[in-house]
Order: C-alpha cells, then structure tokens, then sequence
C-alpha cells in the first residue's frame, strides 16, 4: 500500500474516523464532497487548512478501503 502519513485514526478525534492531520476533517467528508460534484479546488478553497496531498491522499485511503473486502450491493 502507497503510505498514507496524512491520514490519521484517533479514538479522541470524529470517534476514530480516518481523518486528516489530526484535524476534524474526515475522509468521508473529503470524498462526499467528489460526489456531490465538486472539484479539488472547489474543496481547497472550502477547506483553506487543506493541502492538494491532503486531498490525494484522502481519496487514495477511500480506494484502499473499498478493495479490502467485497459488498454485494445487490444485497446491501
């Protein structure tokens, strides 16, 4: 696996979710807002503290996450 040293787990911090630096910014909140159609620079000027590595990272981390297990969608 690429090294992730941006993306951090802290039981203290959003619960334990994946975030970024330690701060109150998770992956599933970066990548949500991909979904919802917005760019890197859109999320970089909502997210000013944020880095471009940040963001790569983050979605790199999510690809990472979803290729560990399979889900039957048909199912879910």
């Amino acid at each position: 696996m690429v090294q992730l040293d941006r993306i951090t787990q802290d039981p203290n911090v959003m619960g334990g979710k994946a975030c970024i630096r330690g701060m109150r910014v998770t992956v599933g909140m970066i990548v949500g807002q991909f979904g919802a159609g917005r760019s890197v620079d859109e999320v970089l000027a909502d997210y000013p503290y944020l880095e471009r590595e940040d963001i790569l990272q983050a979605l790199r981390y999510a690809a990472w996450r979803t290729e560990e297990r399979e889900v039957d969608l048909a199912r879910a």
